[in-house]
């Protein structure tokens, strides 16, 4: 089911200060140019705003306003999208739409878990529901498309939670799942199909991870049970693939020359990038280093995971070596995000926790008691961290 209107307004710019997708614009948790606060103390929260609803997604910031969703009602079936001025928390705008497939979720997760994408013009908002729908940044409808009307079968009984991904223009949705498994390439413009793979029948919660590297073009990332495919994000055409098991929950990470795979039973595997079509390099893979929901992150020479029990792991990228871990408080559903030397990540209980990667056992430098249950990864813009819980958006910076 497709609908569209023609996008009438003209295009914001994006910066490189702008969080423009799930763990950022490279997909890879990093915030290149900012700095947020190291340490907190009571004046750290600069704003908090009131959500309508439920919702598992992180903020999308581009330029001065920020973007979340979230979900009500008996059944979740009420989507809301929402836009906030960064400078004051301020509700700019909120749209409402009736959801047209299932919203049947497990208790800990919830409609609004994966996290919208923006291309500068327009923003475009998945849910569990398989609705996909996009506005341009003022609110104004442009398409919409219940994947579910599409796929009826696209669907697992505990929620989906795949956040999509924009690779070369191209809006990327894994839709892998234990009946109508797929992962698709859509026009922006219009929400149509530009290619379609059917996937593995089985449940995955994974989002695409990009690839880029240096005078290559975007390489999207899929993790499935059976293995890891990367494909070329315009036609869909596979360029290598590596062998499973494959991460159905926490997601692969790429730097520029590196790709981190969470292995099931088996820890991380760490892979050269080699370019273009050439399968990368297996560099090591460690059991030690696992990654249980949250995704890794990478920092200079060195890649940073939370297991089950949450521990924050350190190891070099090239040797696998660990210099150091740190028993975190709490346990982690949300991934790790990065500016600097320092790592950010929230507890289920709430606890948001900056932690000093050059520190030589790691160090803590921040804790801020946020009081709410916190079940998402932070996002970064301007110096400011931006965390949400069911209830509760803050903006995190002085």
């Amino acid at each position: 089911m497709i609908r569209f209107l023609p996008l009438l307004l003209f295009p914001v710019l994006l910066t490189a200060a702008d969080w423009t997708q799930f763990r950022g614009p490279d997909v890879n948790g990093t915030a290149a140019n900012a700095r947020p606060l190291t340490t907190f103390d009571a004046g750290s929260i600069a704003w908090k705003a009131v959500l309508p609803g439920r919702g598992l997604s992180s903020p999308v910031i581009v330029g001065e306003r920020i973007f979340l969703t979230a979900a009500s009602g008996p059944k979740q079936e009420t989507l809301h999208i929402l836009c906030f001025s960064a400078t004051d928390g301020k509700q700019l705008w909120t749209r409402e739409f009736r959801a047209t497939g299932r919203t049947m979720c497990h208790p800990k997760t919830c409609n609004a878990a994966p996290t919208p994408c923006s291309d500068g013009k327009r923003l475009f908002s998945l849910f569990s529901s398989n609705d996909l729908i996009c506005l341009d940044l003022d609110g104004n409808l442009q398409w919409l498309r219940g994947l579910m009307v599409d796929y009826p079968n696209a669907s697992n009984s505990l929620g989906l939670a795949s956040s999509p991904v924009i690779a070369d223009g191209v809006l990327v949705v894994q839709m892998e799942n234990d009946s109508d498994s797929f992962v698709a390439g859509l026009d922006t413009a219009t929400g149509l199909n530009l290619w379609r793979h059917v996937g593995p029948k089985d449940a995955n919660w994974s989002s695409p991870a990009l690839i880029r590297e240096e005078g290559q073009p975007d390489t999207v990332v899929i993790s499935a049970v059976n293995g890891v495919r990367a494909l070329d994000p315009k036609t869909g055409r596979e360029r290598w693939n590596l062998p499973g098991p494959g991460s159905t929950i926490p997601s692969c990470t790429a730097s520029r020359t590196h790709l981190a795979q969470p292995r099931p039973g088996k820890g991380l595997a760490m892979w050269e990038l080699k370019g273009g079509t050439t399968p990368p390099a297996m560099v090591w893979e460690s059991a030690q280093v696992g990654a249980d929901t949250s995704s890794p992150v990478f920092i200079g020479d060195h890649v940073f995971a939370v297991n089950g029990a949450g521990v924050l792991i350190c190891a070099e990228t090239k040797s696998g070596e660990r210099p150091w871990k740190l028993r975190m408080d709490g346990k982690f559903s949300g991934s790790p995000v990065a500016a600097g030397s320092t790592l950010y990540i929230a507890s289920e209980m709430g606890v948001l926790c900056a932690v000093d990667t050059t520190a030589a056992e790691g160090a803590i430098s921040g804790k801020l008691e946020l009081g709410e249950t916190v079940l998402c990864s932070p996002s970064i813009a301007e110096n400011s961290l931006y965390v949400r819980s069911d209830g509760t958006l803050w903006r995190i910076g002085k």
